[in-house]
């Protein structure tokens, strides 16, 4: 499908991230600054599509909000979600909050309201820290599924020790700081990007994300009516690295 599109990928470290100069006082608006220039710099056009899977939703909620005018469209993978976000009924964030591993309750909490004790947190032994930093997500039946898959086909490759050469904190921590403490981001009051249909966005959620909830993903697609969102029976976290039909797919609704 690439190649009969014609299109090309560019991936770029985050702030912190392999090469990436660390940035301490990164925001989403930041991070969304630098895919501007990175775009201008690299000569990518007056618009390009964006897609982000995992943490890096937040980086394509961002890029939503503060460069709408150089999007042709947008795709959201299992986007992590901030349970603090201001339009998430209470009850609602709560029940999803509570599904997590205990670990990740104190290890949120800590990155919301005490982000200066994240290092500490999540380095110190007398704790298990955030189950995303030590290693060990989440992962439900069908993401072990995609990972066996992936080993077998000898695909499984850590790229952890090139992501993290400046240190977890610059990398790991900061993103836990960013993504999930006081920040101006609230995905759910974003304006609608293409209130002409010039573009689309797109959020991809499987129902059996362990590290996710897909009440929350449902519940942000019921206040965003721009948004089309497509949720996938028996897929997990990681149903993007699968099957081939469902990167096609993604890629369909995207671009075509």
């Amino acid at each position: 499908m690439v190649g009969k599109l014609g299109i090309h990928f560019v991936s770029f470290d985050r702030p912190g991230y392999g090469e990436s100069d660390p940035d301490p006082n990164r925001t989403m608006k930041s991070l969304a600054l630098d895919i501007e220039e990175l775009g201008h710099q690299l000569q990518l056009g007056t618009k390009f599509y964006i897609i982000g899977n995992s943490m890096g939703g937040l980086a394509v909620w961002g890029c939503l909000k503060y460069i709408p005018h150089r999007l042709a469209g947008a795709a959201l993978i299992a986007p992590v979600v901030n349970y603090w976000w201001p339009s998430f009924p209470p009850t609602l964030a709560t029940e999803a909050y509570n599904l997590q591993p205990v670990q990740d309750h104190w290890a949120l909490r800590v990155a919301r309201h005490t982000p200066w004790l994240v290092y500490w947190w999540n380095t110190q032994k007398l704790f298990t820290g955030s189950s995303a930093v030590t290693g060990i997500p989440t992962f439900t039946g069908p993401d072990l599924q995609v990972i066996a898959k992936l080993a077998g086909s000898g695909a499984a490759v850590s790229h952890k020790p090139y992501a993290t050469q400046q240190g977890v904190h610059e990398s790991y921590h900061r993103e836990l700081m960013v993504g999930f403490g006081h920040r101006d981001l609230d995905p759910m009051q974003i304006e609608n990007p293409f209130p002409h249909g010039e573009g689309s966005v797109h959020l991809w959620h499987g129902i059996d994300d362990g590290v996710v909830p897909v009440s929350l993903q449902r519940y942000i697609a019921e206040q965003l009516p721009w948004v089309q969102y497509h949720e996938l029976p028996n897929a997990g976290h990681l149903f993007s690295f699968g099957e081939t039909a469902a990167k096609d797919a993604i890629l369909s609704k995207l671009l075509i």
